[in-house]
């Protein structure tokens, strides 16, 4: 298709879940940014992420593809990204973020020219273990999104006018445990908590949610708003950077989420491997330059943006999804899916969402058992049904890992995120 940018910017948050977004109907100012930018872009309000949990859930946003395809049974990248389509194309690459889940021990730097997942792999292992040693004094598992935003700046200013770029930052601040920092931590609440106090109770909440009192959930809740407003707030800031320099007006801006995060509306918190609204309905925000304010109901997934970038660049990538710049906004369904708990689990769940409602089934590969856990609609059900045999065939023909386990440093974060 033609267009009239050079650049394309994808933000993504983790956790971030649409509904605790004022531009989405939330009832606190929690994004006055992102409500702004709303004004000026084309707002999906039926946007799902194609898992619940980033080890699907961020393959899938960067490869267009269903997770049982875009990763190996090791979590392993498996699948070419948005950064290696556009790489082809003559674009510099740039991503920025610091989940090890998605970092370059498990091949996410494919296709990107620059690659920061703020670990200290493959450096000098004496200042490895210097910077891995005042994390820990620190209590430091992650980068601040002002962190990100800084060292993304930093590369935008490194590069050639007139060579296009993608960018790619992850921000992980709406991640648990829930640490707003400086004013953030009492914008919605009067009393501070340490942040030892924060972990521990978000710890709590993931291990035992039955103990959560109603009284502890609302903190929970008041300290994820707080993250969520900082977020917004350097969004905004890196917005407003792209402006002075002159880049927002030539580039495709793509913000949205790779999941959300519960509260105990299903019995748990966090974001287990379930499919349920509260962890995987996300915001979807499409600004082209000159903006172009709309607000589309019908479903869309995050295997758009990828079907986006391709079409951006003519290219043919025959991939599920459909691209967000397409002026047709026709019903459709959209299909999620999970694996179990148990990284050994034979336990696969599949959701869709369509204007129709939603439908969950498990199987169970051992069994092959098929068993629908939330479906009163009968069309819903065939379709569902349907797209899961179709998912198992090509899951079934799928390639194992041989790669080795992570490092200790990859280890330590993931159990500060309540990973482990």
């Amino acid at each position: 298709m033609s267009k009239d940018w050079d650049n394309v910017i994808l933000l993504s948050a983790d956790a971030l879940r649409a509904d605790h977004l004022s531009c989405y109907g939330y009832h606190r100012d929690t994004s006055p940014v992102l409500d702004e930018l709303a004004e000026e872009s084309i707002r999906f309000t039926n946007a799902y992420s194609a898992s619940s949990h980033t080890r699907e859930a961020i393959p899938a946003l960067l490869t267009g593809k269903y997770p049982d395809v875009a990763i190996d049974s090791k979590y392993h990248l498996a699948s070419d990204t948005i950064a290696s389509t556009l790489s082809e194309e003559g674009f510099s690459t740039a991503g920025f973020h610091s989940n090890p889940f998605v970092s370059r021990a498990y091949g996410f730097d494919r296709g990107f020219d620059v690659f920061d997942d703020d670990l200290r792999m493959g450096q000098n292992k004496l200042i490895a273990l210097a910077q891995r040693a005042l994390d820990k004094i620190r209590n430091r598992h992650y980068a601040r999104a002002e962190e990100i935003n800084d060292r993304a700046l930093s590369w935008l200013d490194s590069l050639d006018d007139d060579k296009p770029f993608f960018l790619w930052n992850h921000y992980m601040d709406t991640h648990g445990p829930y640490e707003p920092s400086g004013e953030y931590a009492t914008h919605f609440r009067h009393e501070r908590i340490s942040d030892k106090e924060a972990q521990s109770l978000y710890q709590r909440a993931i291990s035992n949610p039955a103990s959560i009192t109603n009284e502890e959930r609302e903190l929970l809740i008041d300290l994820y708003d707080g993250e969520i407003r900082y977020n917004d707030a350097k969004i905004g800031a890196l917005i407003k950077s792209l402006r002075n320099r002159d880049l927002l007006e030539k580039s495709l801006l793509i913000i949205t989420a790779d999941h959300g995060d519960a509260f105990g509306e299903h019995g748990y918190y966090e974001h287990p491997r379930y499919l349920h609204d509260e962890i995987t309905h996300v915001p979807l925000l499409v600004r082209p330059p000159g903006g172009g304010e709309e607000d589309v109901e019908a479903p869309a997934s995050t295997l758009d943006v990828a079907a986006t970038v391709a079409d951006v660049v003519d290219r043919d990538a025959e991939l599920p999804g459909e691209s967000l710049l397409n002026a047709t906004r026709a019903d459709r369904t959209v299909f999620l899916q999970a694996r179990g708990e148990d990284e050994e689990s034979h336990l696969r769940r599949y959701s869709l969402r369509s204007t129709q409602g939603a439908c969950f089934c498990e199987r169970d590969l051992e069994t092959d058992a098929l068993e629908f856990t939330e479906c009163h609609n009968r069309s819903l059900r065939s379709a569902l049904e349907q797209h899961v045999e179709e998912r198992i065939q090509i899951e079934d023909g799928g390639v194992e890992s041989n790669e080795d386990d992570i490092d200790e440093e990859i280890e330590r974060r993931l159990s500060a995120l309540g990973y482990k």
